[in-house]
């Protein structure tokens, strides 16, 4: 019966083909909504992501990176009294206006305030030390290649930050945050940018760098035991990134809006296609009438039938999957924020193989029609 599920799907291809395609296109949707909302809110992770830092120290409560608070330097000493901290660096968020030299008007900016260093921590996976090196100039500012356009600016060309001067000294990849556009500076530049008094003396994040061979998580709950040195909270890099990132998904409500899509893709999918399977098995009718004259049993043609739709389910994830990673390569190529981790692949694959599952289950209803006493008419 496995053998006649195939030649029938190999004989009639015409009919199982839209089978294919349905499943195809919905699989292919969920893949990419799926790296589309990974990539846009996890660009709201991007400062610790593209930094090398294994724990930031930030104000108590925190829930995304973006909406830090001051805290006190002393928080910086009392992670370098930890004996299995290695590395101490200041990072300062500065909300701004950007106005540049064409007519785009302001423009609501971030400014990263960073240690430009050549072995400094932030944003060390997409500055290398040539382009950080830059940013000691006064007014030295690096931005996203992917804004250039929205910022009205050029490569060494100027803008105001907040009623300052500043100077776009080069470009990088992998630097476009979420709900604005990010400016890297050095921490004098952005200490100058900040119109914030009150503030003028703090920052907003520490980041660290264990020693080798220790789990960040161990660390961070050492130093999370007192708050002799101020109000402030530590996070390893990874639990901050997923915090931040859930942040934008869930509470600001998005999250919502994303699983109803997937929904309607999957309910959409699972009609069409349960509608083409069941039009390709009651246009064979017929030739399983014929079978179940012969002797084979309901139980066996419902065999065929699922197996069906299986390999119609199987074929619609190559497409997908082929299609998908064509996409994937030229929106990496546009600066599209996309970005697809396995795990969330597979659950999407198994989403849609599931959408073949129940499509075959509602076409193996049609088999009531084989009877062999259709025949006779």
């Amino acid at each position: 019966m496995v053998a006649l599920a195939r030649k029938t799907l190999i004989y009639e291809w015409r009919r199982f083909l839209p089978a294919i395609l349905a499943v195809g296109f919905a699989s292919l949707l969920q893949l990419l909504q799926a790296a589309l909302v990974m990539g846009i809110f996890g660009s709201a992770s991007v400062y610790i992501t593209r930094s090398s830092a294994d724990l930031w120290a930030g104000y108590p409560g925190t829930q995304s990176v973006n909406l830090g608070r001051p805290i006190s330097e002393d928080v910086a000493m009392r992670l370098r009294m930890d004996p299995d901290v290695v590395k101490v660096e200041p990072f300062r968020w500065v909300d701004a206006d950007w106005r540049g030299p064409s007519d785009t008007g302001g423009v609501s900016v971030f400014v990263s305030g960073i240690d430009a260093r050549p072995d400094g921590m932030m944003f060390s996976r997409v500055l290398p030390p040539a382009l950080r090196a830059r940013l000691s100039e006064p007014g030295a500012v690096i931005v996203d290649e992917a804004d250039l356009d929205s910022l009205g600016v050029s490569i060494g060309g100027t803008a105001a930050i907040n009623g300052q001067r500043v100077k776009v000294v080069g470009v990088s990849k992998g630097l476009r945050a979420l709900g604005g556009v990010n400016i890297v500076a050095s921490l004098e530049t952005a200490r100058v940018l900040d119109v914030s008094p009150d503030d003028a003396g703090m920052m907003t994040y520490f980041i660290a760098k264990v020693r080798p061979g220790v789990k960040p998580r161990i660390v961070a709950k050492r130093l999370n035991g007192s708050n002799a040195f101020g109000p402030y909270t530590v996070w390893t890099a990874n639990a901050f990134a997923r915090e931040s990132s859930l942040y934008w998904m869930f509470d600001t409500g998005a999250g919502a809006g994303v699983l109803f899509l997937a929904g309607i893709v999957f309910l959409v999918g699972s009609v069409i296609t349960s509608q083409t399977l069941i039009a390709a098995v009651i246009g064979s009718i017929r030739e399983y009438a014929t079978l179940n004259a012969l002797g084979v049993g309901r139980g066996s043609l419902r065999k065929v039938v699922m197996e069906q739709a299986f390999w119609v389910g199987a074929l619609g994830l190559v497409c997908s999957i082929v299609i998908g990673l064509i996409l994937l390569v030229i929106a990496k190529n546009r600066s599209v924020p996309m970005e697809l981790h396995p795990i969330t692949a597979i659950t999407c694959l198994a989403l849609s193989m599931a959408l073949a599952i129940v499509s075959g289950l509602a076409a193996v209803r049609t088999l009531r029609r084989a009877d062999p006493a259709s025949l006779l008419r």
